[in-house]
């Protein structure tokens, strides 16, 4: 009966694994639920701020940003790049890891450097492998990211803008869909002029009056805009990463349970067929007799 001791073992091993991922499903599904409504109450600012920002790009005034003015042959790029903290969370770093890697290779093979600020610790982990020029980073953002901790990596991405040492801002995330379905996007931060905006096709540009003046005005807005936007990435991700660990967990935990029902199975048929080849050996030897 070795046989059947280690499949007893075995069923005991993945029993303990499916309470722990059965655990880390609620525990997601609990987080995801917070995850989604941090996520979607951001969503209408950033959504009104990127407007501005692009009407601004269209607009006409006394003074012109640095983040609004188009800056021709692109030398160096930065690029922001949003992954989680943690793992076992399915493919959700895994892709927008690749569509990262892939946009770098773009950008070297065509003699532009890349300068990146890698946002969670799997991003870290990854561009510190690919030995990229990292200009700064934010890790342990925790659950419930902090603004104050991304400032900081931002704020250095847009000082190196306006030092002219990048000549654009790029960031990569993933966009939360629905529960069963996270996108990773990338999209240009800067320069504001290159987000395609049309300006609703007016036939007379966009203007605003400024208080106390245009230079004032816009020089707070545009950071904060930028600020916004990448926290909102930030939020997007942590949706999206929640979601992705409860599907991946309900998954291990089923495929658990599948497991164990067929050594279940097997631990059976063994015992059966234990129990047979001893009632065979009584009977033998009491034929003998």
């Amino acid at each position: 009966m070795a046989g059947s001791k280690e499949i007893r073992n075995k069923i005991k091993s993945v029993q303990s694994t499916r309470k722990i991922t059965k655990a880390m499903e609620m525990v997601a599904a609990s987080k995801m639920k917070k995850a989604q409504e941090r996520m979607r109450a951001s969503r209408p600012y950033v959504g009104r701020m990127l407007a501005i920002a692009g009407h601004l790009a269209h607009a006409n005034p006394e003074y012109r940003h640095a983040f609004l003015i188009k800056r021709p042959g692109a030398k160096n790029v930065g690029l922001i790049v949003v992954t989680s903290d943690k793992g076992l969370c399915g493919g959700l770093n895994t892709n927008a890891l690749r569509l990262a890697l892939s946009k770098i290779k773009d950008w070297q093979a065509n003699g532009v450097g890349v300068r990146v600020t890698p946002i969670g610790s799997k991003g870290l982990g990854f561009m510190q492998r690919l030995k990229a020029e990292i200009v700064s980073y934010a890790s342990n953002l925790g659950d419930r990211p902090s603004l104050e901790k991304v400032i900081g990596p931002v704020k250095v991405q847009l000082d190196l803008y306006l030092d002219g040492k990048i000549d654009e801002l790029h960031v990569i995330s993933t966009r939360f869909e629905n529960t069963m379905r996270q996108t990773p996007i990338g999209a240009q931060l800067l320069p504001i002029a290159d987000l395609g905006v049309d300006a609703d096709k007016r036939e007379y540009p966009w203007d605003y009056i400024y208080e106390p003046d245009a230079k004032t005005v816009l020089d707070e807005l545009l950071r904060r805009y930028m600020e916004a936007i990448v926290y909102q990435a930030i939020n997007e991700n942590m949706a999206s990463e929640q979601s992705a660990r409860m599907v991946a967990m309900k998954a291990a935990s089923d495929n658990a349970a599948t497991i164990i029902d067929e050594l279940q199975l097997i631990y059976n048929k063994e015992r059966q067929a234990g129990i047979t080849k001893e009632l065979s050996e009584i009977v033998g030897g009491a034929a003998a007799v």
